[in-house]
């Protein structure tokens, strides 16, 4: 078992225009892949009318389950980016939707990659991050 690792405070988020497209980043730690699953149904609920409502996550001690889902955009310019920034960042049981509303300009590949990643980080920004670690009770 971990002494200590690092996820999100229990919710928040985040959003930036990027070339007239607004992107909003939701981010929550999540303990199951159940519970990842229900969030991400939960976001597509409330942006049901957004272009795209893409998601990553990682959940375990190891991060024995890794999942990124790019909901329509071009294959490995939304949820890989978004899974990276987990990634980088070492976090642990946390899960990020990033919502996007198309705002006439094509970003490209590579500007869906920025754009994306960078919405991840300003969310968790926004959330914060935590330690947490194992104590012992008496």
């Amino acid at each position: 078992m971990l002494k200590n690792y690092y996820t999100v405070k229990r919710e928040g988020n985040g959003q930036q225009i990027i070339q007239k497209s607004r992107f909003i980043g939701y981010v929550r730690r999540v303990e199951s892949e159940e519970a990842a699953h229900d969030f991400i149904q939960e976001i597509k609920k409330k942006h049901h009318d957004a272009t795209h409502n893409c998601s990553a996550y990682i959940i375990g001690e190891h991060d024995q389950i890794q999942k990124a889902n790019d909901d329509g955009e071009p294959s490995g310019t939304a949820g890989v980016p978004i899974l990276e920034v987990l990634k980088k960042q070492h976090l642990k049981d946390t899960a990020v939707v990033v919502t996007r509303y198309f705002g006439g300009i094509k970003l490209g590949a590579g500007g869906l990659i920025r754009a994306y990643g960078s919405t991840t980080s300003h969310a968790i920004n926004e959330t914060g991050v935590v330690e947490r670690q194992l104590m012992q009770g008496f």
